[in-house]
């Protein structure tokens, strides 16, 4: 699933972990160049994919805005014909 990093701030409800990480893993795949590491290269990719979702947590959480909350939109992309 090839999906690319979306804003994650000032949602309601607030962005999950899995989707923190999901954006810490399209960063690290960008670049990295991997898709998926190799054998010799996965310990040092899934640290930079966790380091960088810890970052980014800190982030979200340190961020201030006076601007309303966006609401997740689940893309259920119906093709109306």
């Amino acid at each position: 699933m090839c999906r690319s990093i979306k804003p994650l701030f000032n949602f309601e409800p607030a962005s999950t972990t899995q989707e923190v990480e999901a954006a810490a893993l399209q960063f690290v795949r960008k670049v990295s160049g991997y898709r998926a590491p190799s054998k010799a290269n996965e310990e040092a990719f899934n640290r930079g994919v966790a380091e960088i979702a810890q970052a980014t947590q800190r982030m979200l959480d340190s961020l201030t805005t006076n601007a309303a909350p966006h609401h997740h939109e689940h893309h259920h992309h119906q093709h109306l014909i």
